[in-house]
């Protein structure tokens, strides 16, 4: 990026923090504000208040580590008005490229060491692929095919963490936290995004909160459609035809040859993405379905070269909606995945190594805050480059200085 696009760069993000700081509260907040969310910019290792601390004031290094350690895991700011500001400034830049079509649910982990930071257990952790000890968080993103942006952002708390009044008053739980399951705290998050007169769009889920009939009757009593993946064992009951209850699988198994359709949904970076897909009206049964459940439509996939269809989403998407447009809205779901990786990479959003709830709250807060940024300027930005070092110039750190925890620290 040549000189003038970076100092353009600078001074939005200068006006961006400006726009931030009016939220904030207290004076005192904005210069800590400021240099957290340029630290989270700047390409150093790890995105922690040390290393942070290290990039923006290498000649006092102990003070701003103390003011930036306050700022993030003790300031009395609140994390709802620093995202509402971010979506006011990010949202149109956002729809300049189109209205938001999708809103996404999903849950992100942060695998830990100990049992001490707030919420850690012994859970699936998508980053490993496996059981670990993790945090996990859960959250709500609204999107369209050029970027998604988290709207709502929440730790989850483990029943033995809930429960338990020693651990919750150490790590600094409110007292109005309470358990509730992932697919719980999804739907009070769909709850608030509709209060809030938010763009609406489909909501997208993966099979950890798809295959809950709760949150999918939620939703519908929210006036929302969704497409929600669903388990291939779980149980249907065929719209027409008379065939009665069976398992998704079996329904897809014993569709005629003449149902599969190959659709593609969008340009990959090396090649259109395509697969086949076949679509029935069905009613969902099982598990925490009610008698009056609507039809809907179940969409199934089965790429060539497999020996069983792989995957299966239930969608309240309108009946007369054309194929290859249910396709595209339910693949959708591609957007949070690049962008959850962009979240972690560029602005270090599991990087927090403090263990208390304000402060995990209020670092991801400023990690959305960063990457709104990051999408206000995604069109400026050679996709060569990385977006982050892009932006600003990396202050010379300390002679000598090494992070806690690294290798030739001392």
């Amino acid at each position: 990026m040549g000189g003038l696009a970076s100092r353009g760069s600078a001074e939005r993000f200068a006006s961006y923090l400006d726009g931030l700081a009016g939220v904030i509260g207290h004076a005192a907040r904005v210069g800590p504000l400021r240099d957290y969310c340029t630290g989270l910019l700047l390409p150093c290792e790890r995105k922690s208040v040390e290393p942070i601390a290290a990039v923006t004031a290498p000649g006092r290094v102990g003070a701003q580590h103390q003011a930036l350690l306050h700022f993030v895991a003790e300031g009395a700011w609140s994390d709802e008005a620093v995202l509402a500001k971010v979506r006011a400034m990010v949202l149109p830049a956002i729809e300049r490229h189109g209205a938001i079509r999708v809103w996404i649910i999903d849950d992100t982990a942060f695998p830990k060491h100990g049992s001490h930071s707030v919420g850690v257990t012994h859970q699936y952790c998508g980053e490993l692929g496996k059981q670990a000890n993790c945090q996990a968080a859960v959250s709500l993103s609204i999107a369209n095919s050029h970027a998604s942006l988290p709207v709502a952002y929440r730790l989850y708390l483990p029943k033995s963490w809930a429960e338990d009044a020693q651990r919750r008053r150490k790590a600094g739980v409110p007292d109005d936290i309470v358990f509730k399951t992932k697919p719980k705290i999804a739907l009070d998050q769909l709850t608030w995004a509709c209060a809030c007169g938010l763009p609406r769009g489909v909501v997208l889920m993966d099979s950890a909160y798809g295959t809950d009939a709760a949150l999918r009757r939620g939703a519908r009593e929210l006036g929302l459609d969704y497409s929600a993946a669903v388990y291939a064992r779980t149980l249907i009951e065929a719209g027409t035809g008379n065939k009665g209850r069976m398992t998704a699988e079996a329904l897809a198994l014993g569709l005629p040859r003449r149902a599969w359709q190959t659709i593609t949904w969008r340009q990959g970076s090396a090649e259109p993405l395509r697969s086949r897909f076949a679509r029935v009206r069905v009613h969902a049964r099982g598990e925490g379905c009610t008698s009056s459940e609507p039809e809907e439509w179940l969409l199934i996939e089965w790429p060539k070269g497999e020996k069983a269809p792989t995957k299966y989403w239930l969608s309240t998407l309108p009946r007369t909606i054309a194929f290859d447009r249910l396709v595209d809205i339910t693949m959708l779901r591609w957007r949070i995945e690049r962008d959850y990786q962009d979240l972690k990479c560029e602005v270090g959003l599991g990087h927090f190594e403090g263990r208390g709830w304000r402060g995990f709250h209020h670092h991801a807060t400023m990690c959305i805050a960063a990457y709104g940024f990051l999408i206000a300027e995604r069109g400026a930005i050679p996709p060569s480059q990385a977006r982050s070092a892009s932006l600003l110039p990396q202050p010379a750190l300390p002679a000598g200085w090494r992070p806690r925890g690294a290798a030739t620290a001392a």
